[in-house]
């Protein structure tokens, strides 16, 4: 048996810190984006999530979009995502995911989603065609995608990510002690395996992890070495904040010293790029780990 951390009255209590306040957002390019996506009622994850770097990286040219639904198959417990049976998928929305990017003039697009494990090739098609489709109408675009756990169906990870996108994300989320937790309907092992498999096709790999949630450093530090052995190359690193008080409470804040350290303990470890501190999100500076 997993023996999980105790989770204190005080901290579910306890106000975030200084470091924890966002900046409001500001520029030239973030109010072109934002005229552009409230005219076209367009729709980005960097506004649904209300983000805190979305003026960052709207200002740097850089939007997340969010294809497949807004109804997840899965029940994570961090995730404020809708969980239920997904309504059918709209075959029309590689074109649509596509004229809004050009539309927004996006110089890096990141593509996710939720789960849909209902669906024999997981969403694989509606992946892969809107890469396409972006890439046909914005070819100088370049593209992350951040894909779900396909639960072993690799014929569907190996459509999902031949479209012709730079960078194939899959979010680890946390440490293996806590996956039962966290992460109930996946498994650490096989998260590995979708970003090794990823990596020897030939994509620059990426996934994420959140801090705060009672990982031990340790946990962390072997969490970076399996990254390595199964070939990832980015590695991003955030604070957990509780979306709402039906998911797993905050066990701790980390200060951004430790960040700071983890992401010089993940270089040494051998991946080749940690972006490292607490308003981290998976998307942010996401630009920058094209060509790394």
């Amino acid at each position: 048996m997993i023996e999980l951390p105790v989770i204190s009255e005080e901290a579910t209590k306890r106000k975030k810190p200084d470091w924890l306040r966002v900046k409001l957002p500001v520029g030239k390019e973030y109010a072109k984006v934002r005229k552009l996506v409230d005219q076209h009622k367009l729709h980005t994850i960097c506004e649904s999530g209300n983000c805190p770097n979305m003026g960052e990286c709207w200002g740097a040219g850089t939007a997340t979009f969010m294809i497949l639904g807004n109804v997840c198959t899965r029940s994570c417990s961090f995730c404020a995502v809708a969980t239920g049976r997904p309504p059918e998928y709209d075959t029309d929305e590689p074109r649509r995911v596509a004229e809004a990017i050009k539309l927004m003039g996006v110089k890096h697009a990141v593509l996710t989603s939720v789960n849909r494990d209902e669906l024999k090739d997981r969403g694989a098609e509606i992946w892969y065609q809107t890469v396409v489709e972006t890439k046909r109408l914005s070819p100088e675009t370049t593209i992350e995608t951040l894909i779900p756990d396909v639960k072993s169906n690799w014929d569907a990870l190996y459509r999902m990510i031949s479209g012709g996108q730079e960078v194939v994300s899959h979010n680890m989320e946390t440490v293996e002690s806590l996956y039962r937790r966290v992460r109930p309907q996946a498994k650490y092992a096989r998260s590995l395996e979708q970003i090794k498999l990823t990596k020897e096709y030939g994509k620059r790999t990426k996934t994420g992890i959140m801090l705060g949630l009672g990982e031990k450093k340790e946990e962390v530090y072997k969490a970076m070495d399996d990254l390595v052995a199964h070939g990832c190359d980015i590695l991003t690193l955030g604070q957990y904040l509780q979306p709402t008080k039906m998911h797993i409470e905050v066990a701790e804040f980390i200060h951004p010293d430790l960040f700071a350290h983890y992401r010089e303990e993940g270089l040494k470890r051998g991946l080749k790029y940690v972006e490292s501190g607490p308003l981290v999100r998976s998307s942010y500076h996401a630009e920058r780990h094209v060509n790394v």
